[in-house]
């Protein structure tokens, strides 16, 4: 999704927000039922998901400070998408490196947060995916393995995992829709393997790092429909009431 529809889910979520519905809570009413406890929100997905919508939409919607891939000022993505076996390895470590800076800044500012795809992404999804594929050696994927777990021992997972799912053929049609340059050269099977990797991660280790919500996206619209956004929010908001109150016995004990 190009930055002109970001902005305009923005806009029709900031009306919905300012018209409360029936018995709603406002003012101090609202203030003092909101959810104290820092919150931190994953968002993942596959390439061209929709992740950057979703990251902007939730922010909005919660006040939370959103946190981006570094797709942009990435000096390895071009040169990755040409010539994967040669960069592959660069690229992942590259990731590797700024995921642990931006979740560290994420627990160490103790706010909540949304952070569009997390550290644990690169190494059960795609670093994985390009060592099947060849373009990591064993050598090197070993030793990335390695500085994965001693990077994490200093972390603390997410409190939820929000998985947005879509076909291979659907996300392809995004991702030629939004129109990176450097993603168009993008292989089917690329995708498809970083779906089954996701699907087989998403079915599995995910759930032990802390709870997991899927979204199909092919048949919830959160870009244009308010009763899909505001089944979101009101999901979000029960994961973020269920840790205050975890956070407030935990106290009490």
């Amino acid at each position: 999704m190009d930055e002109a529809a970001i902005q305009a889910v923005l806009a029709r979520t900031r009306r919905e927000l300012a018209a409360p519905a029936p018995g709603a809570r406002t003012g101090a009413a609202a203030a003092a039922a909101a959810p104290r406890a820092p919150f931190y929100l994953a968002i993942a997905g596959n390439i061209g998901v929709g992740k950057s919508m979703v990251t902007e939409l939730l922010g909005a919607r919660f006040g939370w400070p959103t946190f981006y891939e570094p797709v942009i000022e990435n000096p390895y993505l071009d040169d990755y998408y040409r010539d994967m076996r040669r960069w592959a390895f660069q690229l992942q470590i590259y990731f590797l490196s700024k995921r642990f800076e931006v979740q560290k800044q994420i627990l160490d500012r103790g706010g909540a947060a949304v952070q569009d795809r997390t550290i644990y992404e690169d190494v059960e999804i795609f670093a994985p995916t390009l060592h099947r594929r060849g373009c990591i050696d064993d050598r090197d994927y070993a030793s990335y393995r390695e500085i994965f777990l001693n990077m994490t021992a200093f972390l603390r997972p997410p409190d939820l995992i929000l998985y947005l799912r879509a076909t291979p053929a659907v996300t392809l049609a995004r991702i030629k829709s939004r129109g990176r340059a450097c993603e168009q050269g993008i292989q089917p099977d690329f995708i498809e393997a970083l779906h089954e990797a996701y699907e087989r991660w998403i079915g599995g280790g995910a759930a032990t790092l802390c709870p997991v919500r899927v979204i199909d996206t092919e048949r919830v619209n959160l870009r244009d429909d308010p009763a899909a956004r505001a089944e979101l929010f009101r999901q979000i908001e029960a994961h973020c009431a269920a840790k205050s109150a975890q956070a407030a016995d935990g106290k009490g004990g």
